[in-house]
């Protein structure tokens, strides 16, 4: 566990993470996530392993459905709850990189908390249907004739380039995410 992450903190998050509106952006997406950079580093990949599980704890600490500032909310939640940690900027700088999961060539500390917070969609088919119908239910105020095309949409965009960006996560992940996401636009665009 992250030396920063103290108890206060830890139950201040996992409050935040057990909210009751959250579907998919739960305490056990967290535990999905921290285990994947855990591979991730077993796997070999350099990186800075406390920075990058701080920032795990806070990409989605603030998740309102619907709202597009999320992860610029939950960066500035980082900010201010790690106001005495020196890694407080490199943590809030993470949580927005998990708004496009776009990162560049040398940015690894971003590489591995998007292929961590992105390994669901490479997930075996059960998980991956669990995580699709998690997310659905997380938007089930918004009709299928709207859900359905701008999730088919997103789904697609992942799909233009390599999904995951460190070398592991597209050994380990990158096939059966394809096929997922494949499965899944086909099943929205029926």
């Amino acid at each position: 566990m992250a030396a920063h992450l103290t108890e206060d903190l830890r139950e201040d998050l996992l409050a935040r993470w057990s909210e009751s509106h959250r579907k998919h952006h739960t305490v056990a997406h967290l535990h999905e996530v921290l285990d994947a950079i855990g591979v991730l580093a077993d796997d070999g990949v350099a990186f800075a392993r406390e920075a990058t599980e701080l920032a795990a704890w806070f990409h989605d600490a603030v998740y309102v459905i619907g709202r597009d500032d999320n992860e610029d909310r939950s960066a500035e939640l980082a900010r201010e709850l790690l106001s005495s940690s020196p890694m407080r900027d490199e943590v809030a700088r993470l949580v927005l990189v998990t708004k496009s999961h776009k990162v560049s060539d040398d940015d690894v500390n971003g590489a591995v908390l998007c292929d961590a917070d992105l390994s669901v969609l490479g997930s075996y088919p059960g998980r991956y249907r669990a995580y699709a119908e998690a997310v659905r239910e997380e938007y089930a105020d918004i009709p299928d004739d709207v859900f359905k095309p701008a999730r088919a949409q997103i789904l697609s965009s992942l799909l233009e380039g390599q999904i995951f960006h460190t070398a592991p996560g597209r050994a380990r992940w990158e096939e059966a995410a394809r096929r997922n996401i494949t499965e899944e636009i086909a099943e929205l665009t029926r």
